[in-house]
């Protein structure tokens, strides 16, 4: 498989940014690998072989706590709200043309600069700052709660808590799925940002 950030950072085999990667083997394999677990589905489920649709597959996080659509369209919000366009149609092609649009939109309107929230701790209070609470429209229940949590985690990351856990467990969340879901968030920022850094190195 191509790696995906030589894919979206359009690295070319033997150039220079190639070579710079190879010195650091490992980091290149762990972040393809988690690339792979969290988006390449391992099997198709019994009956539902061939086609083009997402959500036939499982993959090896989180099995079917969540569905490879979820998956996808989560992952193209997300590289939407950091402004990576090649990453927001990677993610998004797989996804039925509709619901694709549809996240474009909205992560579009979720737009904002960031980091926002509030300090729990008295000493840093008068560091919170209030920002934009996005909420989603025009988008079903459990996913529209994934795409709330994604947009918290990305712009009021200190506002994570257990209350914030418990909107997601009431849309019909696991804790599997929660984790899956937070770790999707993760690395899609990591992969986000080496790729802008490569970017600029180019």
């Amino acid at each position: 498989m191509t790696d995906i950030i030589d894919q979206l950072a359009g690295i070319a085999p033997g150039s220079r940014l190639d070579v710079l990667r190879r010195r650091r083997p490992d980091a290149r394999e762990h972040a393809q690998r988690t690339y792979e677990a969290l988006f390449v589905p391992s099997f198709e489920l019994p009956g539902q072989a061939g086609g083009t649709s997402l959500g036939r597959g499982v993959s090896d996080v989180g099995l079917e706590e969540v569905t490879q659509a979820e998956r996808h369209a989560v992952a193209a919000f997300v590289a939407g709200l950091h402004r990576q366009e090649a990453a927001a149609a990677l993610y998004a092609a797989p996804l039925d043309p509709d619901l694709a649009k549809r996240i474009h939109v909205q992560a579009e309107a979720a737009l904002t600069a960031g980091p926002y929230g509030r300090y729990r701790e008295a000493e840093l209070a008068h560091e919170s700052v209030e920002g934009p609470r996005y909420r989603a429209e025009g988008i079903d229940g459990r996913l529209a709660a994934a795409l709330e949590h994604a947009h918290l985690l990305v712009f009021r990351p200190r506002e994570a808590s257990p209350e914030a856990l418990a909107e997601l467990r009431d849309a019909g969340w696991s804790i599997t799925g929660i984790v899956t879901l937070s770790q999707l968030v993760a690395f899609l920022t990591y992969q986000i940002r080496v790729v802008t850094a490569l970017g600029a190195l180019a």
